[in-house]
C-alpha cells in the first residue's frame, strides 16, 4: 500500500493522520525509506518506515460503505450485559482500539454506551467511551466530508435509538 504526500491514513490509536512527507534517513547504517505523518488536531509527528506500515496498521480512511456498516453495527441491539469485571472488559477494549479497525472501535463505542444506561462506568471506560467516540467521529468525518459536529449528533441519536424501551437487555453470568 503506498500513500502519497496528502494523502489521509488512519494510525491505530492515534486516528486521522495525514501524510505530510516522504523521506530517507540513515539510521544504524541502513537507509531507511519514511512516511512523515501530521495526526490531525494534534499536530503530533509520526514517523513510520514504508516498510513497517502493514505491522503498524497504517490503513485509507474508510469508504463509505464501511460507514453505512458501522452505523448499522451500532443500531445492533445486543442481547447480553457483559459481566466481567471493569478491568477485563478495559483491557479488551484497549486490544479492540489498537486494532485500528473502525469496526473494532464501533463495537466499543456501542458496547460501553450500552452498559453506561445500565451501570456507572469506571473512570478508565468513560475515557475508553470517549476515546472510541473521538476516534469514529473524526474517521466519518473524513470519510463523508462532513463537520465532526454533524457526526458527533449522528452517532449521538443512533446509540440514543438503540437504548429505546424495545432494548430488552438479559443478564449473563
Amino acid at each position: 500500500m503506498m500513500f502519497k504526500i496528502g494523502d489521509r491514513a488512519v494510525y491505530p490509536g492515534q486516528g486521522v493522520t495525514e501524510i505530510t512527507g516522504i523521506e530517507s534517513k540513515e539510521i544504524s547504517g541502513t537507509t531507511v525509506v519514511l512516511y512523515m505523518l501530521r495526526v490531525l488536531d494534534t499536530e503530533r509527528k509520526i514517523m513510520i518506515p514504508v516498510s513497517k506500515v502493514q505491522s503498524v496498521g497504517l490503513r485509507k480512511v474508510v469508504g463509505g460503505d464501511a460507514v453505512s456498516e458501522v452505523y448499522d453495527l451500532l443500531r445492533e441491539r445486543t442481547k447480553t450485559v457483559d459481566r466481567q469485571t471493569w478491568n477485563r472488559r478495559y483491557r479488551r477494549y484497549v486490544e479492540k482500539i489498537n486494532t485500528g479497525s473502525l469496526h473494532d472501535i464501533a463495537e466499543v463505542m456501542r458496547d460501553l454506551s450500552r452498559l453506561k444506561y445500565t451501570k456507572s462506568l469506571s473512570f478508565g471506560e468513560r475515557k475508553m467511551l470517549d476515546q472510541a467516540r473521538t476516534l469514529l467521529v473524526k474517521e466519518i468525518s473524513v470519510a463523508r466530508g462532513r463537520s465532526e459536529d454533524d457526526i458527533l449528533i449522528e452517532l449521538n441519536e443512533i446509540i440514543d435509538e438503540s437504548q429505546g424501551p424495545a432494548n430488552a437487555v438479559a443478564a449473563t453470568a
